[in-house]
């Protein structure tokens, strides 16, 4: 275990076990991204224990949790927010270890690599994620309103249509006879309230 007390390897490590946070965050369900996360946390622990730690980059990583939060939720600015978060994760990681001297204990190189690495697949990655999360469905059903179809039944308290080539149960307040051109006025789950077109 004596190399997980280098910085380079305990600083990777923490990178990936947010990037993991983050990722189960976006796609949760199945738990294999939160284990991932815990391990590589106790991992990184055990190094950030012997190495010492940082607290303002602590800070840092912490703050930049709350851009990410936003991104989720407000599309006009997601880039610019995925971007900050990023950066601010980017720039704890580097000084959250330090040597003897102050300076940031992870190689310039590896940091850079790592950073830019995971940075660009939150970047892309979770972005492309939440906009399919926030796209409209394929088959949306409420733009069923307002449709023009034909009763295939009699329809008074219950009979079917097809609408937009497809047959569904349908219910009127008036009577409506088999073969008359019909309006969806409204959805009820999957039966869909008419109207006989005049």
């Amino acid at each position: 275990m004596e190399f997980l007390l280098d910085a380079n390897v305990a600083y990777t490590l923490l990178v990936t076990g947010i990037l993991l946070v983050l990722l189960a965050l976006v796609t949760p369900g199945t738990g294999m991204l939160e284990i991932g996360a815990l391990f590589a946390f106790v991992l990184a622990g055990y190094g950030a224990y012997h190495l010492g730690v940082n607290p303002w980059a602590l800070v840092i990583l912490v703050v930049s949790m709350v851009p990410f939060v936003y991104a989720l939720k407000v599309a006009k600015w997601r880039m610019a927010l995925l971007g900050a978060a990023i950066l601010l994760v980017i720039v704890g990681s580097i000084f959250l270890f330090l040597n003897e001297d102050g300076w940031p204990a992870v190689n310039p190189i590896v940091a850079t690599f790592v950073s830019l690495f995971y940075g660009g697949f939150l970047y892309f990655g979770i972005e492309r994620s939440v906009a399919a999360m926030l796209a409209r469905p394929s088959h949306d059903l409420d733009a069923l309103v307002g449709r023009v179809g034909e009763a295939k039944s009699k329809i008074h308290d219950s009979g079917s249509v097809q609408v937009s080539g497809e047959l569904w149960s349908a219910r009127s307040e008036k009577s409506i006879p088999a073969g008359s051109t019909i309006r969806v006025i409204k959805r009820e789950g999957f039966v869909l309230l008419v109207e006989k077109v005049s």
